[in-house]
């Protein structure tokens, strides 16, 4: 029996806690999905009370689940298995054994690569397994409140004013540039400056790129991975132009699209498909790109909380990020389903982000690095509202301000910090 950790007392409580519970009470296994770091191994064995814990970072547990897949799951009852992906021969045994015992909540996984994703665990437990993605930290874990923002922009339900709506300090300072370059990743965040904070990313970007990635795909090229991350950190919140990114790097389109694939199973970046009201059409259009962590992406950039306050223009990409993972850990907790993507026409208006639900009902994002805003500023919003029509919820321009401000009918302004 292993006995789960204590919380330290800087430890941090997930939002993902209720979901990952719910599901061990009625399925039979659950895996936890997400990057390396970001806190699953802390979060299964709090949630895991009495059950084994094996982690396959484990050299010689590595192996024995990659030889004897089946003799290994005979001898667990119930246990937590952590970084599956390094094993792929444990999911048909897995698959074997909770269907001679169908008892809920018998096997909890981890994976720190998109397990269901990896042709070589292409069975992927249908009907018997519940996946959950953990990504960083979110600002609303960090302020230890809700996470509630979706459902606030749903009932247009904003108080002018709150006192949770500070931004959270790092290393004693409360600005939303030092707070978004600080990420999300714990230890990351744990580092007393910036330069100290940049170092944590660059020795994790190093160990995914040298070590996860042969973990999950072979691939001609290693050296090219570290150039490749660079280059799309300078081009978050753009559209992918795949030919002018590929000849940039010596690589034809396929080749790219192959790697980038790889690193989206990392949780390292994610392509995010364009808005149509024909929904055949988004299959088609231009993607943009983006970071999982603004706090990853500014440090391939080198950008640091003192160039910004004199390049204020490299700024916009990385907010942009920021609140793009912001989005993404708010819909891994929702109930609903959301497909997040983005909106631009042929006049090029644009809207950062469109997120629409199950009954296909949308509600507008765009981000604006300022503490002001102004009519012009909801330009794209107004033309989807009038696209959506009736399934238009509400258009937000998140700004860096300290209120909520109405802007019309189902617009608004609202501070950045309500994410």
């Amino acid at each position: 029996m292993n006995t789960p950790p204590s919380p330290s007392a800087d430890w941090i409580p997930r939002h993902l806690t209720h979901n990952v519970q719910e599901s061990l009470l009625d399925t039979r296994v659950v895996l936890v999905n997400g990057p390396r770091q970001c806190g699953k191994t802390t979060l299964v064995r709090q949630l895991g009370g009495d059950m084994r814990y094996i982690t396959l970072d484990d050299p010689n547990m590595a192996a024995l689940a990659q030889q004897d897949p089946v003799g290994l799951i005979r001898q667990l009852d119930r246990a937590i298995i952590d970084e599956v992906q390094r094993a792929p021969q444990l999911m048909l045994a897995l698959k074997m054994a909770v269907d001679e015992d169908q008892r809920p909540g018998r096997f909890l996984l981890t994976g720190s690569a998109n397990v269901l994703a990896l042709p070589q665990m292409a069975d992927s437990l249908a009907g018997r397994m519940e996946v959950h993605t953990l990504l960083p930290l979110s600002q609303a874990e960090l302020q230890r409140r809700p996470n509630d923002f979706l459902q606030r922009a749903q009932q247009q339900d904003w108080p002018i004013t709150r006192a949770d709506w500070a931004i959270p300090p790092v290393a004693g300072k409360a600005s939303m540039v030092e707070h978004a370059l600080a990420g999300g990743y714990p230890e990351m965040r744990r580092r007393a400056t910036s330069a100290r904070r940049q170092s944590w990313a660059r020795d994790y970007i190093t160990t995914l790129v040298e070590r996860d990635v042969r973990d999950i795909a072979q691939i001609e090229h290693l050296s090219q991975m570290p150039r490749l991350l660079s280059v799309l950190a300078t081009q978050c919140g753009q559209l992918l132009n795949a030919t002018q990114t590929g000849a940039q790097l010596g690589l034809n389109t396929r080749t790219l699209d192959k790697y980038i694939t790889i690193l989206e199973r990392l949780f390292l970046i994610q392509r995010l498909p364009a808005w149509s009201r024909h929904e055949g059409n988004r299959l088609i259009k231009t993607p943009k790109l983006h970071f999982l962590d603004a706090g990853l992406q500014a440090t391939l950039q080198r950008l640091s909380p003192d160039l910004l306050l004199t390049q204020r223009d490299r700024w916009g990409a990385t907010l942009e990020t920021w609140v793009y993972a912001e989005l993404r850990k708010a819909i891994a907790l929702s109930a609903d389903m959301w497909f997040l993507s983005h909106y631009r026409d042929k006049d090029q208006v644009e809207v950062d982000f469109v997120l629409e639900d199950s009954l296909r009902q949308v509600i507008g994002v765009e981000v604006k690095a300022a503490a002001q805003v102004n009519p012009q500023d909801f330009k794209g919003l107004k033309r989807l509202q009038a696209l959506a029509g009736s399934d238009f919820i509400t258009g937000i321009v998140l700004y860096d301000g300290t209120h909520a401000l109405p802007f019309g009918n189902g617009l608004w302004a609202i501070p950045l910090s309500a994410l």
